[in-house]
């Protein structure tokens, strides 16, 4: 009582300063800790009633009614919120039940007079639908972008025309643009409510479900709108989007076609279709259609984003980083274009640590500098000791390779040490979501949270601990944490280097990954665990481990599970030479990325400048990749970025590798991998000691089918194995920022 009691007090100042998402986010807490809270119900009633939410205002101003009926005033908020929605027969209702109880003040009468007028007035005003030129004033301006001068434009056409679909459906457009989607929905439901054939609306309507993460409800909306026009394009792209965020991107696929038979000139639909594409490795395909949205609206940032991913995938860099800059020219503010820069920069084969953090370091300026100024102190207990409120933001609670060390982690959280919440930013779920939230104390689902929203919730729920899990990676909520809505913020395991906002406290590492004196390559403060800084979850059905193929094929297999924009000129280069020098060696490299022949083709040929014959590789795509890993004899780690997931998985399955040890931190994974699994001499220094390491140990098969034989129950005795242990590492490290924190808070 006494924790709602002070949600209470502060969420009324915030309101009186009129913060009203604040105060809004506090409102919702209380409820989540007491349902029958009746002034909370209230106060958020009147807040949404303010900001046109009228369905959902409405239910909390009732609520508040039923729970406390003895308070007039609540009676008086029912009525006037009901006469700001047009229901004024049940406004003059309540009014009369409340003089049945009793309640009959001054300013009872007051609206009850006021009602009396409104009905004659009602009586006599007939309504009128909007003129064209009433209208097009409203789309004009929408088309020019002034949206602060179309909503003031709607809103007066819903004041004048509140029965006509049209100013509701403009406003709820409006809000979409802004990622309003709550508020967008209460405006775009009152529009289909009013005008249930209209096709446009049904669209709008469909994006706003989507973006709040009711999928299938969305697909509905779109299935209706094509029965009544199935000729409209625009539905079709918007169901493609749909499909592809349930993961039926062949289904996708088919959509996006079906809109540009009908309309071949939407960019946004060629950029809908390129990025399904690229799901599916189609990589060449992706290029064509990304190129193509490009000629129709050269102007377009978010294609620009896109078409450097698929050049990114392609391992062209340098074309890659300048139509990211292209894009940040067109709209600077366009996060998930910085964030792709600074994901692609960690591959260059060419740029120095020092020179990739500068880019990080003004991403910083232009996101944590925004924000800065309206942090403000945070209130949490500062006991040191007390139990801790953890959370945890990804979008990938679902089956996502993050799977395997994260959820060791969550399972082995101590609940007497630890209260955690995961706060999950997913289109949809599946199984390994279930597990997910099996093992937190509370789930909060965060898609179509403004990142404003959804800081305000996380502070609102009194988190101590904030953990990015996803740095730069696909539907990151950095913003969130730019915001500062937690004492102590942590950045961990998702993306392996500094997300470069200083406005997080710690990156979770080892010495291995961040090594002594490389702290200024990092926004964060280095925090170092014992090695390795991740614990390691096999997954289900790898199988056993099988005798060398060398032994009975005559020749070493070398191979790569990895991505091709970790393939580069140096790569290409140093395996070629280990080719070479190991007589009859084949290298496989198995990717999505090369699921097509012009893919396997164009990569062959940069292997051939170097000499290297197409029989002498095995290029491809086979997913789950485990019978492939038991063809290899040894696996070639990449660099300047190490790989990640595939290496851990070579061990337990046997196969030794090679790794560099290059940047901090991404160009340290292979090395905190073997310093964790006991086998630090596979590590090199540089790169003729990476191929003489290689060749030393592709020269001994004796020894190199021992090592096979005995490599997973090294692993399986390592602290890479250690999952409980793991957890009391890292609840340990969470407890000692804690008690910073708690001596000297920020």
């Amino acid at each position: 009582m006494a924790n709602i009691a002070l949600l209470l007090k502060e969420a009324v100042a915030h309101y009186r300063a009129n913060r009203l998402n604040v105060a809004e986010s506090l409102y919702r807490a209380i409820l989540a800790l007491d349902q029958d809270h009746a002034e909370a119900h209230h106060n958020l009633g009147i807040i949404e009633i303010e900001s046109q939410q009228f369905e959902s205002g409405l239910e909390h101003l009732r609520r508040a009614v039923k729970l406390a009926p003895k308070i007039g005033g609540y009676w008086l908020s029912l009525a006037e919120g009901l006469i700001t929605a047009q229901q004024i027969d049940e406004a003059r209702s309540v009014m009369n039940r409340a003089q049945v109880i009793g309640f009959n003040t001054p300013a009872a009468q007051a609206l009850r007079k006021r009602l009396a007028v409104k009905s004659k007035k009602s009586a006599v005003i007939k309504q009128e639908n909007p003129s064209y030129e009433e209208q097009k004033k409203v789309t004009d301006l929408l088309e020019k972008m002034q949206f602060v001068e179309a909503e003031q434009a709607a809103s007066k056409l819903i004041e004048r025309y509140p029965n006509d679909a049209f100013g509701w459906k403009a406003v709820g457009t409006i809000f979409c643009t802004r990622c309003e989607y709550h508020d967008a929905l209460t405006m775009l439901l009152k529009a289909i409510n009013l005008a249930p054939q209209d096709f446009e609306c049904l669209n709008s309507l469909g994006n706003t479900l989507r973006s709040l993460g009711r999928l299938n409800e969305a697909i509905e909306c779109f299935d209706r709108a094509i029965e009544i026009n199935p000729e409209y394009a625009a539905i079709y792209n918007s169901k493609g989007v749909a499909l592809k965020d349930l993961a039926q991107t062949e289904a996708a696929i088919d959509s996006y076609n079906r809109a540009l038979a009908l309309d071949p000139n939407v960019a946004s639909t060629h950029n809908n279709l390129a990025n399904a594409l690229m799901e599916i490795g189609r990589i060449d395909e992706a290029l064509v259609c990304q190129r193509r949205a490009l000629e129709i609206n050269p102007n377009y940032a978010e294609a620009y984003n896109n078409l450097g991913g698929i050049l990114q995938e392609l391992g062209q860099l340098n074309e890659a980083i300048a139509v990211y800059d292209k894009g940040l020219q067109l709209n600077p503010k366009l996060a998930m274009v910085y964030s792709n820069l600074l994901f692609g920069l960690n591959y260059h084969p060419d740029k120095s640590a020092e020179e990739i953090f500068t880019t990080y370091q003004a991403f910083d300026h232009l996101t944590t500098d925004t924000h800065r100024a309206n942090w403000y102190p945070h209130t949490n207990n500062r006991n040191p000791e007390r139990r801790l409120k953890v959370g945890y933001v990804s979008p990938d609670f679902r089956s996502h390779s993050s799977r395997y060390f994260l959820e060791p982690l969550l399972a082995y959280h101590n609940q007497d040490v630890i209260e955690v919440t995961a706060y999950a930013e997913l289109t949809y779920e599946d199984e390994s979501t279930a597990r997910y939230r099996s093992y937190v104390d509370h789930w909060v689902p965060t898609q179509g949270l403004s990142d404003t929203l959804l800081a305000e919730r996380i502070r609102a729920d009194g988190i101590d601990i904030l953990v990015d899990l996803a740095g730069h990676t696909a539907n990151n909520r950095l913003g969130v944490f730019a915001r500062r809505p937690t004492p102590v913020s942590v950045s961990w395991m998702g993306y392996g280097y500094t997300t470069g906002l200083s406005a997080i406290d710690y990156f979770l590492t080892d010495e291995i990954m961040a090594p002594a004196g490389s702290e200024a390559l990092f926004a964060e403060h280095p925090w170092r665990i014992a090695v390795p800084s991740m614990v390691y979850r096999p997954a289900s059905g790898m199988g056993e481990i099988n005798a060398l193929p060398a032994l009975n094929r005559g020749f070493v297999t070398f191979g790569t599970l990895t991505r091709g924009v970790r393939i580069n000129h140096r790569t290409i280069r140093v395996w070629s030479a280990i080719l070479k020098r190991v007589a009859g060696s084949r290298l496989v490299i198995n990717s999505k990325n090369y699921i097509t022949t012009a893919m396997q083709n164009a990569l062959a040929e940069r292997f051939a400048v170097h000499g290297i014959h197409p029989e002498q590789l095995e290029i491809g795509y086979q997913t789950p990749p485990w019978d492939v890993l038991r063809d290899m004899d040894i696996s070639l780690d990449c660099f300047p970025h190490n790989s990640g997931t595939t290496l851990i998985e070579s061990l337990y399955l046997g196969v030794p590798f090679i790794t560099l040890a290059d940047r901090p931190s991404v160009g340290r994974l292979g090395s905190t991998v073997l310093h964790g699994a006991g086998h630090p001499e596979w590590i090199a220094n540089s790169e003729d000691e990476y191929i003489e390491k290689t060749v030393a140990l592709a020269s001994d098969l004796s020894h190199l089918a021992a090592v096979r034989t005995h490599l997973r129950d090294e692993l399986e005795a390592s602290p890479w194995r250690d999952e409980a242990g793991f957890a009391q590492r890292v609840e340990q490290a969470y407890r000692e920022m804690w008690r910073i924190w708690c001596a000297n808070p920020t």
